[in-house]
């Protein structure tokens, strides 16, 4: 498949994707049970995993959303921008963050470090998707979908530049496009 002049093929299913949602729907019940957490996807990339897995999630929770951005293209650019923020108290909060993909940690471990100076009750990780590289930062997501190589990934709601977020699979870069 191409998206814009990169060539992609298929890497994990629909079908796999639900299952693993699934079953970190089942860890964060068990985790959470008798408490009250506040689910914050960061957008944009993880809407959909997000939306699937507070479906699945049976202890009663509140979802808000806050983007944070350090991609662009492909890449990354080591530079965390904070574009849309917060408009409640996260005072004495049981917060899970939603994120895709763990690139380089450098956007979670800025977001976790923000939301912990406002007296947040605990701040803890789902993460679909962390690639090796992820290790360079501190954070340790409390839950891990798939562990993946470096690779640059696409579909549901991952994109490039804006394009593919729509696909139900996800697809891996396998070379830019030759026309």
């Amino acid at each position: 498949m191409k998206i814009k002049d990169i060539e992609f093929k298929k890497f994990i299913g629909a079908d796999k994707l639900a299952e693993k949602v699934e079953e970190l729907a089942g860890l964060v019940d068990i985790d959470y049970k008798g408490k009250d957490p506040l689910f914050l996807p960061i957008l944009n990339g993880s809407f959909v995993f997000a939306a699937d897995l507070v479906r699945q999630v049976m202890t009663p929770c509140r979802v808000s959303f806050v983007k944070h951005s350090s991609m662009q293209g492909t890449g990354t650019t080591g530079q965390l921008k904070t574009l849309i923020g917060l408009q409640e108290s996260l005072f004495n909060q049981d917060l899970i963050l939603i994120e895709d993909v763990m690139d380089t940690g450098l956007t979670l471990s800025r977001v976790v470090e923000e939301l912990k100076d406002l007296g947040t009750k605990s701040v803890e990780v789902i993460t679909l998707f962390r690639k090796t590289k992820a290790r360079e930062h501190a954070i340790q997501p409390r839950y891990i979908g798939f562990e993946i190589d470096d690779e640059f990934i696409l579909g549901y709601g991952l994109d490039y530049d804006g394009w593919g977020r729509n696909l139900k699979d996800v697809y891996k870069q396998v070379g830019k496009a030759v026309d």
